[in-house]
């Protein structure tokens, strides 16, 4: 059985890899590289909020990990990962540096599973939150501040760095669903499976691990979650256009 700690060296490797070479395509077309500097604020934000939430919820829990490591913070270079922001610029999903968190300090109002469940959740639940937010932001723009607004430089720029916005925290949120470690999905949907599945899943979590590299690396990944960000995301515009009746 391959060695987690040799697999995600080697997780990290790959990515690098792939960085490089679209980072070198960046690099080469300006028009890009502009719109890699616009995501970048919608990145700080859905990166900082998602750490955010979890460490919260694992606070609100009784567990006082994340606080005592100062991670109760929306000061985004607490929450950077170097790769996985890149990641999240470059390809519309990523990951950020992940807080830890002690289970065993939840409250035994529920058990530990349960615990783990609702605070790996809170993550991707804050990305769709700030979703619809901004969302909401860019339709009150779009319906009070005018067209002539929108047509001017920097209207244009704000309503790009709002879609970016969106779009990021939409990615982010969507692609921890996947039900594979090391994602949130992975540890939400603990609580909903059978006792032999659990113990399949934990005893052969290092096997999932490397098919979540493989989905990776071979870009199935993004094929498969494609879809989804694109179906959340008609949903969130579709609200949002609603509550301000366009």
């Amino acid at each position: 059985m391959f060695n987690f700690s040799f697999d995600k060296r080697t997780m990290y490797i790959i990515i690098a890899v792939m960085l490089g070479i679209a980072l070198l395509q960046f690099a080469t077309n300006p028009s890009e590289l502009i719109g890699l500097l616009l995501s970048a604020p919608g990145v700080l934000i859905a990166i900082t909020f998602h750490e955010f939430a979890h460490g919260y919820a694992a606070y609100k829990l009784g567990d006082n990990t994340a606080k005592n490591q100062g991670r109760l913070s929306l000061n985004p270079l607490d929450h950077l990962d170097p790769i996985g922001t890149l990641m999240l610029l470059v390809a519309g999903f990523g990951w950020g540096k992940p807080v830890e968190v002690n289970p065993r300090n939840y409250t035994r109002k529920m058990s530990m599973e349960k615990g783990e469940a609702i605070v790996s959740l809170a993550g991707p639940l804050m990305n769709f939150v700030l979703a619809i937010i901004f969302t909401l932001i860019y339709y009150a723009i779009y319906k009070f501040a005018g067209i002539s607004f929108m047509a001017s430089t920097v209207g244009s720029i704000i309503m790009l760095l709002i879609s970016s916005t969106i779009s990021i925290n939409i990615g982010l949120g969507v692609f921890n669903l996947i039900p594979l470690p090391p994602l949130d999905g992975s540890k939400i949907i603990m609580p909903f499976l059978p006792y032999k599945a659990k113990q399949f899943f934990v005893n052969n979590e290092q096997i999932f691990y490397i098919v979540f590299v493989l989905l990776w690396v071979t870009g199935l990944a993004g094929t498969i979650i494609s879809p989804v960000i694109s179906w959340v995301g008609k949903g969130i515009l579709s609200l949002g256009a609603l509550v301000f009746g366009l």
